[in-house]
């Protein structure tokens, strides 16, 4: 018998040196997964673009040298712009809570007194002492979660800096080789080509429509709120404008935290054209906004549920960080397209 009890050894030890190679080189591109992440993000996205020109041009290198710039242009410069104006507002009101704290408190305890004399809220005896108490608290932590991550930002930003490198540089090599990287991957891996197909797309359809969601409807949605607070008089409003941004991407919840809250205060402190202008604007304007767009971007791009969308990507931003908003939802995705699969791989066993 040519079966010996050592004769598929070498074979494992093969697999064995394989995983631990892999391993160990999943380990060496760790700190750069987010920066490669968003590379593959970018250029599926500006794939199209480098596709014309590469039917014009005959140079694959200065197709998508033209395509990188294109994204310095049209999405990094813009950013660094907005977060460089982001830095600076979110210092002045840093200094303007610690400023004012004593201020801001006594006026919320003259509000809690004003309000509290109501025949209706007199009867549920609201313990002003205890909310006062809990909105210095909430003022200390939200100016020292300020600080803490504008710390953090300027710590890291030689680390920042090598993350960007590696995305461009990255970003170019996949514009420019991707459709072959793409090909080597589909032959060497142990799957049929169908399959990783279906991943494939899952990853571009999810990642794409998120993106297109967060920064077209939640940048149009920023924009609005963040003009309207800056008609209104309300202090550091591209602060709120680019946190209503964030929101916009938490299904169920949206920008509506800030804007409406804010649109009450206003009225409560005395200032009602202010406080009627933010909450008509928020629900017939800044709403509809969602309403109108969503189904015009994304279609039925994205097969999932609004629960899975809303979990996925709370989710993805607590254990992912920034990168989670599109992480996230593209995990759920991967999760429900193996599930589809896997009556197809088990009707193809029976078969045979």
């Amino acid at each position: 018998m040519s079966d010996t009890p050592f004769a598929h050894f070498p074979k494992y030890i093969f697999f064995l040196l394989l995983a631990a190679v892999t391993l160990l080189v999943g380990y060496i591109l760790r700190p750069f997964f987010f920066a490669i992440f968003w590379a593959v993000l970018l250029a599926a996205i500006f794939a199209p673009l480098n596709r014309r020109l590469c039917a014009r041009f005959s140079s694959p290198n200065l197709c998508a040298g033209i395509t990188l710039a294109a994204v310095l242009v049209v999405l990094i410069l813009p950013v660094g712009l907005i977060l460089f104006l982001l830095i600076g507002e979110s210092l002045n009101l840093y200094n303007a809570v610690n400023a004012q704290s004593g201020s801001l408190i006594n006026s919320l305890s003259g509000l809690l007194d004003t309000v509290g004399r109501h025949p209706l809220v007199a009867r549920f005896e609201l313990d002003h002492s205890f909310i006062t108490d809990k909105s210095a608290e909430a003022l200390k932590a939200a100016a020292n979660f300020i600080v803490r991550n504008l710390s953090a930002l300027t710590e890291n930003t030689i680390l920042f800096f090598i993350q960007l490198a590696v995305m461009l540089y990255s970003l170019f090599y996949f514009l420019r080789d991707g459709e072959h990287l793409v090909d080597v991957i589909v032959q060497h891996m142990p799957v049929d080509k169908g399959h990783l197909d279906t991943f494939i797309s899952e990853f571009l359809v999810t990642s794409k429509a998120t993106l297109k969601f967060t920064f077209v409807i939640g940048g149009i949605q920023g924009f609005l709120g963040g003009l309207v607070f800056f008609i209104t008089g309300i202090e550091s409003p591209l602060v709120w404008g680019v946190l209503m941004v964030g929101l916009s991407i938490v299904p169920a919840i949206g920008n509506a935290v800030i804007w409406a809250p804010a649109g009450v205060i206003m009225l409560l402190t005395g200032h009602i054209w202010q406080g009627l202008l933010i909450l008509i604007f928020g629900f017939v304007v800044i709403s509809s906004v969602d309403n109108l767009l969503r189904p015009i971007l994304l279609g039925k791009d994205i097969q999932m549920h609004s629960l899975l969308i809303f979990l996925s990507t709370l989710g993805g931003l607590a254990v992912f960080g920034f990168s989670g908003f599109v992480l996230g939802p593209v995990v759920a995705a991967f999760f429900l397209a193996a599930w589809k699969l896997l009556p197809e791989l088990y009707s193809g066993e029976a078969e045979k």
